[in-house]
């Protein structure tokens, strides 16, 4: 596949246009309370505090405190005008963290300097009550230079090798973080190594129950189809040579990977690769998670707090009926 054969931007268009598009869509929006959990290094301490000067959140920074000011030292922050609630270490500051989302004291979570497991354990703890009807996943929304569509790529970081139920979540939850992304059209391509089911790869075979779900109802707001080869996904030319007949074919603008490997390589190549920004974020929970890396750059740190921020502004449950009310409309 030649680069020509990828639909591109205008050439009016510059790198990152769709960065840029994310931070006016929160334009005017009131900024969330956030708590910041384990910010104990520069460089997690540094996107919470780019988020609050860009008006997008209000941190509540969870952590030992004299470990968060040391960071704010080394980055020459004053943190004179911020809420700091003292933990010992991380695993508490994961599960207060939790527990101020469930007391409604804070609209989203924001990843510090701690891994992923211990920050998802808290979170997904029963007794923390951040569960919904829907399994948790993971979406990256991506802005690659030179590509003709926004992009989100799921799961990459939560789910390591999905069934098709936990499939059907992550592509629900996928779905309402596109609409609210302002995605108009939403394709979702379901990629497996081929374009045809062989029953020998089960990738191909969830893919394939995937577009029979969505064609049933049982998955809103999106045209699905799949299996699709990364190549077919994406290139139009692609998808005329091998003969795919298809409403997502050749312009997929949502990506559903079959493993966490997959999604996870297939990002930090757009990332290194691509100079792309890739803002990390979990769903289907009651709050928003940003789920930042700390090889993140300010970028995607300032794109993860947006997306917080719009998805918190409206939850899930609002979005899922308004979509279904769409499809209602049109039946």
């Amino acid at each position: 596949m030649q680069p020509a054969d990828i639909a591109r931007h205008s050439t009016e268009e510059t790198p990152h246009t769709r960065f840029r598009l994310l931070l006016e869509r929160c334009r005017g929006l009131p900024p969330i309370r956030m708590a910041v959990v384990h910010p104990c290094d520069a460089a997690s301490l540094q996107g919470a505090m780019d988020a609050c000067e860009a008006g997008l959140i209000e941190p509540v920074l969870v952590g030992p405190e004299a470990r968060i000011r040391r960071a704010a030292e080394a980055i020459q922050r004053d943190l004179g005008h911020l809420e700091i609630i003292a933990t010992p270490h991380s695993h508490a500051s994961a599960a207060q963290a939790a527990t101020l989302a469930r007391d409604g004291r804070v609209a989203a979570l924001m990843k510090g300097a701690l891994h992923t497991d211990e920050l998802m354990h808290a979170a997904l703890e029963k007794t923390a009550g951040l569960r919904t009807e829907r399994r948790a996943s993971h979406a990256f929304a991506i802005d690659v230079p030179g590509y003709g569509h926004p992009l989100i790529v799921a799961d990459a970081a939560v789910n390591i090798l999905p069934d098709l139920e936990t499939k059907r979540d992550i592509c629900q939850n996928t779905i309402l973080l596109a609409h609210a992304l302002g995605i108009a059209e939403r394709r979702v391509a379901v990629l497996a190594a081929v374009e045809t089911v062989h029953c020998s790869m089960p990738a191909t075979v969830d893919a394939a129950a995937l577009s029979k779900m969505a064609e049933r109802g049982q998955l809103v707001g999106a045209q699905v189809d799949g299996p699709l080869a990364m190549d077919n996904a994406l290139s139009e030319a692609a998808r005329r040579e091998k003969g795919i007949v298809s409403p997502v074919a050749g312009r997929a603008n949502i990506l559903l990977v079959p493993s966490v490997e997959a999604g996870n390589i297939l990002v930090k190549q757009l990332v290194l690769l691509a100079d792309a920004i890739a803002a990390g974020i979990v769903l289907g929970m009651r709050v928003p998670i940003a789920l930042t890396s700390r090889a993140d750059d300010a970028r995607a740190r300032l794109a993860s707090a947006a997306i917080a921020l719009l998805l918190a502004h409206q939850p899930d449950a609002e979005r899922l009926a308004a979509l279904k009310a769409a499809v209602a409309e049109t039946a």
